[in-house]
């Protein structure tokens, strides 16, 4: 066994960032000869981002082997299978017509097929449960491809589906599944969050997410500082503070606010707390107009209301909110209208100063149950600092990368798609699923968001495209290439993997690129090392550097290794 050649290997570094690149892992990986981009949201993993990507791989499939069994799915299914359960619709889905005029859909997740496969292989309960995985290509019509390989439009998953008789033993196979995620980001070397989640598009019963904090990150998640309530913000829930409410009144009273259109000039201009104000969103879904209030010190969450009106919204013209309410936005309020209003639960409780629907008038004292009859839903976005809904501590919001996601999706692929099984008395029962997945590329930004320095990247050992990083000084044929040969050789009997940096370039550039590519652990084999008997030990995480004896010095670079491990 011996390591793979610089010289022979493609590393098309580059010093200057790419120009249209934002997050630190697209960057450094473009930079570092690991990913080139083929069109938008499209890439090509090279030679070591690709060695990155199998390493990730191996670990899901040892890991994911001690519950499931492997198998491989087609990328191309039939447009039928997404039509029977309601996706086939779906704005991201690509879809394809063949040769002879058949549709097929470019499958984004494989929930439809596994459920195809189930309806015709399981017949008893004697046959459950069962949990099935696959790493497979994917396909997505992402409409904003972004930050390298954490936003595009084809990447690959390790998705597994689990199948049980009933709710209790799908509960089971979840947990199981979260133990198996916790060992696979644990052994990546990623500091991760369950967090409960929205089922999306997905559907179900129940969702997590494993979250990877990073600047880098789309998604935000509450997390509290003394239980372990942890949410994504989509859902999360809080404790807000107390308004400071004006002096109670037994009934509205409109009052003149001419040209206070906003929530600050309302508040600054009667002297009042902005969460005592009631802000109003009026909002049009399938032709509907809906007012929708929130406290006005709070913002309306795009998901949370779009789950309350059951479905995409747009915001109401301004001919429609002068037809519905009879006044100009700024001046809209719940009180004696007709349109649907929907608020949120803070306003249960308290009088608030809402709009009058009349234009440059608003009412004090506005309360909900006396004044309106709203529908009641959870409209706002947690902010952080505010109180845990679940103990007496705070909450903080932290910006993530989602690295993977689970799903209780109960018999929502199983009814429609027929896959059923006989229970002990010969009843015909809906097979009760869930869904599980993994980005591999995910793992492979993560782990370098919370892995890099100013000079590059700073691998995890269990993930890292080499772990040993041997930087040879002399020209092949001199005693200290020989040198180098024979501790590579050492290295790899005992399971190191080493890039031999034998190219005909510069010590600097060789030097840079080793900073750059990340390896936990640089040997430098130089003319001291013929002189002096010794090598330069320099771990990637801290730049601590040592020297060492060429006999000591393979137990030393795996000493190094187990520290970072």
């Amino acid at each position: 066994m011996s390591g793979v050649r610089g010289s022979q290997l493609l590393i098309p570094t580059l010093k200057d960032d790419p120009t249209d690149a934002e997050a630190i892992s697209h960057k450094l990986l473009v930079r570092g000869g690991f990913i080139r981009q083929v069109g938008s949201g499209l890439y090509t993993y090279l030679p070591l981002g690709w060695r990155v990507m199998r390493r990730i791989d191996t670990i899901i499939r040892e890991e994911m082997d001690t519950i499931g069994q492997e198998m491989l799915m087609p990328v191309l299914n039939p447009a039928e299978l997404w039509q029977r359960t309601g996706r086939w619709d779906i704005e991201q889905l690509y879809k394809l017509t063949d040769s002879s005029g058949k549709h097929y859909a470019l499958a984004m997740t494989h929930e439809e097929c596994v459920t195809f496969h189930a309806s015709r292989e399981i017949r008893s309960y004697k046959e459950l449960p069962q949990i099935w995985y696959h790493i497979q290509t994917k396909e997505r019509d992402e409409p904003r491809p972004k930050s390298g390989i954490l936003r595009t439009r084809e990447f690959i998953m390790k998705d597994s589906y689990s199948l049980d008789r009933d709710e209790e033993g799908l509960e089971a196979s979840y947990q199981r599944h979260i133990e198996v995620y916790k060992r696979i980001y644990d052994r990546c070397g990623l500091e991760y969050w369950m967090v409960e989640s929205d089922v999306g598009m997905m559907g179900g019963l129940g969702a997590h997410e494993f979250m990877a904090p990073s600047s880098a990150g789309e998604d935000e998640v509450a997390l509290c500082s003394s239980c372990d309530y942890a949410a994504n913000v989509e859902l999360a829930r809080s404790r807000p503070r107390t308004p400071q409410f004006p002096e109670r009144l037994d009934a509205p009273k409109q009052i003149e606010t001419p040209g206070a259109t906003t929530i600050e000039a309302l508040a600054g201009q009667l002297g009042i707390d902005q969460a005592a104000t009631a802000k109003a969103m009026v909002l049009s879904r399938d032709g509907e107009v809906v007012l929708l209030l929130v406290r006005g010190d709070d913002r309306m969450h795009e998901l949370k209301a779009t789950k309350a009106l059951g479905g995409a919204y747009r915001p109401a013209t301004p001919e429609e909110i002068v037809a519905t309410f009879g006044a100009e936005p700024g001046s809209i309020g719940p009180v004696g209208v007709g349109a649907r209003v929907i608020a949120d639960e803070t306003l249960r409780e308290g009088q608030y100063v809402s709009g009058a629907n009349r234009t440059g008038f608003h009412l004090l004292g506005v309360e909900a149950g006396r004044d309106y009859s709203p529908e009641f839903a959870d409209l706002r976005e947690v902010r952080d600092g505010e109180g845990c809904p679940d103990c007496d501590g705070t909450l903080r919001v932290e910006r993530v990368i989602e690295i993977g996601n689970i799903f209780k999706l109960g018999t929502k692929y199983s009814a429609p798609l027929n896959a059923t099984y006989l229970d002990e008395s010969g009843q015909s029962q809906p097979i009760v699923m869930g869904s599980y997945g993994i980005g591999l590329a995910r793992i492979m930004a993560a782990a370098i968001e919370q892995g890099h320095d100013d000079n590059g990247m700073i691998w995890p050992a269990s993930i890292a495209p080499f772990q040993a990083h041997m930087v040879v000084i002399g020209d092949a044929g001199s005693e200290q290439f020989a040198i180098a040969e024979e501790l590579e050789g050492q290295l790899t009997a005992g399971g190191t993997s080493v890039l031999f940096d034998d190219r005909d370039v510069s010590p600097g550039v060789k030097f840079a690129d080793a900073e750059l590519i990340g390896a936990p652990v640089r040997l430098t084999i130089g003319k001291r090392t013929v002189s002096e008997g010794t090598v330069d030990l320099q771990a990637r995480r801290g730049r601590e550097q040592i020297s060492t004896s060429v006999r000591d010095a393979p137990e030393r670079a795996q000493a190094i290794l187990q520290e970072g491990a």
